[in-house]
């Protein structure tokens, strides 16, 4: 399950898409989720219309068909976290089938509150190292086929990865370049 903090910058959002499209997880939102992610986009990059995101959302939709849970309203209650804004991630989660929150807020997901669930929170770091550690070839594909499918501006690897590193993947980044990419 992905929480809106992992959604909201393009370059982490693109790559964990691409990942999931290649099979290495099977990728798990709510429109809640989304519409956060979105609201949040909205409110800090003023260059960024609604029609725009509203397009992004639709191709993440198509991109992972079936990533959108529903049906989690009567679980959210049963959640007792330290934020209950987050309550909807973690019920999302269960009704979604997911084992994981992949968020960059771990101290809003105690692993208490979550075990009852069989759920734990990582971060988007600890994810993508376990990802490329699960099938390091098919995450190093995604990320040659995420750096050639920027072109505005075009992008190599090696940017691709400083940008990633800026998102807080620095782990999974050392890991990918001690692999030699």
């Amino acid at each position: 399950m992905l929480d809106a903090n992992v959604l909201f910058p393009a370059r982490l959002r693109d790559l964990f898409i691409r990942l999931a499209g290649a099979g290495t997880y099977r990728a798990r939102w709510s429109d809640l989720v989304l519409d956060e992610c979105f609201r949040n986009i909205l409110a800090q990059r003023p260059d960024i219309t609604e029609a725009r995101l509203q397009r992004t959302r639709e191709l993440m939709n198509a991109a992972i068909a079936d990533a959108t849970v529903t049906g989690f309203d009567e679980l959210i209650e049963r959640f007792d976290l330290p934020d209950p804004d987050d309550r909807h991630v973690a019920a999302a989660a269960v009704a979604g089938g997911a084992t994981i929150i992949v968020t960059s807020n771990l101290r809003d997901f105690p692993a208490a509150a979550l075990a009852p669930y069989d759920l734990v929170a990582i971060s988007p770091d600890d994810f993508a190292q376990l990802l490329f550690g699960d099938d390091p070839d098919a995450v190093l594909a995604v990320l040659i086929e995420q750096a050639a499918g920027l072109r505005n501006p075009p992008t190599t690897l090696d940017e691709l990865l400083d940008g990633l590193q800026q998102t807080g993947l620095s782990s999974f980044v050392r890991s990918v370049r001690a692999a030699g990419a």
